[in-house]
């Protein structure tokens, strides 16, 4: 007997979801209830619980008391069945995460929604959705990948699932939005966009066709799916994606998207198109290919995983790599966004405090839950763990005189441990990429993973015929990238100074949001949260500030008035030249033929 769900926008004003859960035997003791802490891929205890506004529960016609016995679960009382549970849930987080409801639009995933049935959650589940009832939701259509038992043409209907895991892996979008669909390997990949914009959806079809078809090779197969669906939320800011089996969630500035008439693969666009390599990506790594730990899925509490650096790292590797793989990008164009990955990475000295297997495990705690101190006292799993999958392929490549590659891992990986659906252990993947690559890397993982040492990237990079440089950014905007000469015009640079400190604009002067470690600023006194009102007697106001520092040179001593809280203080700052932690790649333009050729196996370059 399947567990029905059904959920109805009851409200859209209020941004309330009326859901229900039939149990047609229910636990005679009494029956438990419990809504998820956090949603697979974002690892954090976000207590979706707290959004049920109301809840109740009737059994042939009387009502059955409910209790609840933690912040996530409620039990009812002993009955023979069918027993009917209904509550509200409010919907207002507009994420890749959550539930967001409005007049334009509905969105969820199941853990924010959908309670599981304690002790059935192997039962199938079907699920009936429902559009709003009023004036103005005629055009509003449904989209997911969940496959459906009985739907309209708009998509409103019964779907089904196989069980409870299954049920909470296909988020649903339901409003006006705009829908595209192309092939992959004879399977339906849709393209679906909500929100205000003018995309040119051909282009944007032919060109993730493309990495789809590419990460589909990759791996030999597509997973088993019916379909497969993107659906993007397109905003005036925002960034973000979450994966599942068979579909992805996006959130993406509007101007993100390939405009019409426009036949370049702009910067804003490509990093778009990176987004969707990324979680498409995952429908392999980390999908099916998994951590032991979510073997199966524990959503009550924090699982810990040391295992992110890869699932996470490597697909953060692949995911630009496949552009230029396919096509869609230049050899330059994956160079700059290389060295502006690596210069992330080098700009943060907590990779100094904090192994990348760390990060991993310290996710819940600090990575998803950074303050200002973040970049003084941790390493992403997701930047750092890249440049490992880079260096680890590399190495690969050239200890094994290029008969094997990181590709080759992972599509053992794949088939080993990705089809049958078990998890992978700890320490597994250094395991097989020794066995594959046929050399010994337990030196290589022992420093990249256990230590905080930083991965040797110019002398591999150079076997590939990349030069590589590191040198001060030239400005708050400076990202790294290509490769440019160390004068203009002939003239030497002049050392830039810096107080050592991330800054946002504020009312009253410049906020400091965060303060480097052994920086002029913290050196001197200053903490993030102060906002600086006065450099030298001289009032500061909003972009003046890079101005006013430009103005000196490294070494002098600059006064700040500064607010903390509601005090005001002068502190005496000596500034400093501007580190070096901005990353340059270029090619080598006449490399030895077999560095050539090397490289060009590496980037699929005919």
């Amino acid at each position: 007997m399947p567990i029905q769900y059904s959920i109805l926008p009851v409200n859209p004003q209020a941004h309330l979801f009326a859901v229900s859960c039939i149990v047609q035997d229910p636990d005679p003791e009494g029956q438990l209830f419990k809504m998820p802490a956090w949603i697979p891929g974002s690892y954090m205890i976000r207590d979706f619980a707290k959004n049920i506004v109301q809840l109740s529960a009737r059994s042939a016609g009387k009502k059955v008391q409910v209790k609840k016995i933690d912040k996530q679960t409620w039990k009812c009382a002993g009955c023979k069945g069918p027993l009917t549970l209904t509550y509200e849930v409010y919907a207002w987080d507009m994420s890749v995460r959550s539930a967001h409801l409005d007049v334009t639009h509905g969105y969820f995933n199941g853990t924010s929604v959908f309670l599981q049935v304690v002790g059935k959650e192997d039962r199938a589940c079907v699920l009936d959705i429902s559009p709003p009832n009023g004036e103005g939701y005629d055009e509003w259509r449904v989209s997911t990948a969940m496959p459906y038992l009985d739907s309209t043409q708009n998509g409103f209907g019964t779907y089904q699932s196989n069980d409870y895991d299954d049920l909470i892996d296909h988020p649903v979008e339901m409003g006006v939005f705009e829908k595209a669909t192309f092939m992959v390997k004879g399977t339906p990949h849709d393209i679906v966009i909500t929100g205000k914009h003018r995309t040119d959806m051909d282009r944007l079809c032919k060109d993730l066709k493309k990495i789809c078809n590419h990460h589909a090779r990759f791996f030999g197969q597509l997973p088993p799916m019916k379909r497969y669906v993107f659906l993007v939320m397109a905003v005036g800011d925002g960034y973000g994606g979450l994966e599942h089996r068979a579909s992805c969630s996006l959130l993406c500035s509007r101007d993100d998207l390939p405009a019409k008439g426009v036949s370049e693969v702009t910067e804003k666009y490509r990093t778009f198109l990176g987004l969707c390599s990324h979680e498409y990506f995952h429908t392999w790594n980390v999908k099916r290919i998994k951590p032991a730990a979510f073997t199966p899925y524990d959503l009550g509490q924090e699982v810990h995983t040391r295992t992110l650096w890869a699932f996470e790292g490597i697909t953060s590797y692949y995911d630009d790599l496949s552009l230029i793989r396919t096509g869609l990008i230049e050899p330059e164009s994956y160079l700059e966004l290389l060295a502006q990955m690596i210069t992330r990475v080098i700009r943060g000295k907590g990779r100094f405090k904090q192994t990348v297997t760390d990060s991993s495990f310290d996710t819940w705690t600090k990575f998803y839950k950074q303050d200002e101190n973040a970049p003084n006292s941790i390493v992403s799993y997701y930047t750092k763990g890249a440049m490992i999958a880079l260096a680890l392929d590399l190495t690969i490549r050239t200890g094994s005189k290029g008969k094997k590659s990181l590709d080759d891992v992972m599509l053992v990986l794949w088939r080993q441990l990705g089809k049958k659906g078990v998890g992978v252990g700890e320490y597994e993947i250094e395991k097989i990429a020794n066995e594959i690559s046929g050399i010994d890397l337990d030196q290589f993982f022992e420093q990249a993973l256990n230590s905080t040492d930083d991965v040797d990237l110019e002398a591999l990079l150079k076997k590939f015929g990349v030069e590589y440089h590191v040198r001060p950014a030239e400005n708050d905007k400076d990202k790294g990238g290509l490769l440019k000469g160390s004068t203009k015009n002939g003239e030497a640079r002049r050392p830039r100074p810096v107080l050592g400190v991330r800054t946002a604009s504020d009312a009253a002067g410049i906020k400091l949001t965060h303060v480097f470690d052994d920086g002029a600023a913290q050196l001197a006194g200053l903490s993030a949260g102060d906002i600086v009102m006065a450099m030298d007697n001289i009032r500061l106001q909003g972009k003046g500030f890079a101005n006013c520092l430009s103005r000196y040179q490294a070494g002098e001593c600059v006064g700040l008035h500064v607010f903390r809280r509601d005090e005001l203080m002068t502190f005496k700052v000596i500034l400093q030249e501007a580190p070096k932690d901005t990353c340059e790649l270029r090619l080598i333009k006449t490399p030895a033929k077999a560095v050539l050729a090397r490289r060009n196996d590496w980037l699929h370059i005919k």
